[in-house]
């Protein structure tokens, strides 16, 4: 019978792995992945009951389909108690009939998670990322992302960090025709070059030590969706060429393996540095930043869009009142007004930690100029003219000034540093070394 299962499904297009008993089988459910699983309930040693418990305590969402050539009522009963996705007598069960059962299963199963998924995604339009503002600056930004959602070109948003750039991204994917496809995301920056390439493009078991099984990169778990590459600038060139290569072929091949996979994925990168400039250094490879620089779009710091200041204040302290359980606070107009005066080089993710930090912390109903931070009490205020006003520096200059000072400021603490601008501790580390900055 598994044998002729075998013949049968890989002539209708499945992969088909196969196992001896139920001991081998649970093995090599703890070293792959499969979309479902068919077994015998009566076998040697480890039986198709035991099996199936042991798959779902490996995995809760395993499918599982049951077969059997004796049927009893108590056994149907035991199966889809412990979590049997289908239950069938060998007997009474033609080819075409096992066929259309795991078609049903499978697609069921696909509904389920894509129901999970859905879920997942509506749950975050809920959270302290959603897009807030009412500035020209703002409304500029909501109307290129109405314009470049409905194309299938690769974006590049580039952005001071903290700025709301995976925002953006996320954004521009609930607006596009690939709203019902995942939404991934991975921070080059913050994993090693042969980590992140595993993780985007796959391994094969076995690639390299560790490999114990075969794993999809994020092109593949994107499939349908989009992949967001937050610090895209961070990545080597060897990862630039594999890039190129997947945006040029539209495939990816594994590591350790020579078999292209096809993949059906819309790119959106984030940098916070200045890519043009990278090319020109020779830190970034010219030919992949023209193809993934198809449609550019700016993410505008705080600084220019202190209007928007109030209407973020007041979500973030509604969204850490309700999350700690605590009264709904206010805040006063000096308090604001210092909000609005303070140069934001973390921009709103240093202005969501300043709030939460102050709800936390106050334990009257109003939030008062002597609650909030000192850094953000004495700095100076904000410049009052857009990025280019500013001597006319490069963005990579800008940032390499501003992480220089907040070193000073923090007596060389590079952690306090990383948390104001909202970066991995390593990201800060290479921009120290890529920008020969003196260590405090």
């Amino acid at each position: 019978m598994r044998d002729m299962l075998s013949i049968m499904l890989r002539k209708e297009g499945y992969d088909v792995t196969l196992a001896g008993s139920g001991q081998e089988a649970l093995q090599r459910v703890g070293e792959f992945g499969f979309d479902c699983i068919i077994t015998d309930i009566r076998m040697r040693g480890v039986d198709g009951h035991e099996l199936l418990r042991e798959i779902k305590k490996l995995d809760p969402e395993s499918c599982v389909m049951m077969m059997t050539a004796y049927s009893s009522v108590e056994s149907v009963i035991e199966a889809l108690r412990d979590g049997a996705a289908d239950y069938f007598v060998k007997s009474r069960t033609t080819t075409e009939e096992i066929k259309l059962r795991l078609r049903k299963v499978l697609e069921s199963e696909q509904l389920r998670r894509e129901n999970v998924r859905l879920r997942r995604e509506l749950g975050r339009r809920g959270r302290p990322t959603e897009l807030i503002g009412d500035s020209p600056a703002f409304r500029r930004l909501l109307e290129v992302i109405d314009r470049v959602a409905g194309a299938e070109s690769t974006v590049v948003i580039a952005g001071e960090s903290g700025t709301g750039k995976e925002l953006v991204a996320r954004e521009i994917h609930l607006r596009s025709p690939r709203a019902n496809g995942p939404f991934v995301t991975i921070n080059c920056g913050a994993l090693p070059e042969t980590l992140l390439e595993s993780e985007l493009f796959g391994h094969l078991r076995g690639s390299f030590t560790g490999a114990h099984k075969d794993k999809q990169g994020l092109f593949q778990v994107a499939n349908g969706g989009s992949l967001f590459l937050d610090e895209v600038g961070e990545t080597s060139g060897a990862i630039q060429v594999k890039l190129l290569r997947a945006l040029q072929e539209r495939e990816v091949v594994p590591v350790g393996g020579t078999k292209p996979v096809p993949i059906d994925v819309r790119l959106l990168a984030a940098t916070n540095t200045d890519l043009e400039q990278a090319v020109a250094e020779g830190a970034f490879r010219a030919d992949l930043f023209y193809r993934l620089n198809v449609i550019p779009i700016r993410v505008p710091p705080l600084r220019e869009r202190i209007e928007d200041i109030p209407r973020l204040v007041d979500h973030f302290i509604k969204l850490y009142c309700e999350a700690f359980s605590i009264p709904l606070k206010t805040i006063t107009g000096d308090a604001l007004e210092v909000l609005q005066t303070y140069s934001w080089p973390g921009n709103v993710r240093e202005l969501q930690n300043t709030i939460e930090r102050a709800v936390v912390l106050h334990e009257g109903s109003s939030i008062e100029r002597a609650d909030l931070p000192e850094r953000v009490l004495t700095r100076a205020p904000a410049p009052v003219g857009p990025v280019q006003d500013r001597g006319e520096r490069s963005l990579r200059q800008l940032e390499r000034d501003e992480i220089e000072r907040l070193l000073a400021e923090t007596g060389g603490d590079k952690t306090k540093v990383a948390q104001v601008l909202g970066i991995h501790l390593s990201t800060l580390y290479r921009k120290i070394r890529a920008y020969g900055i003196d260590d405090v």
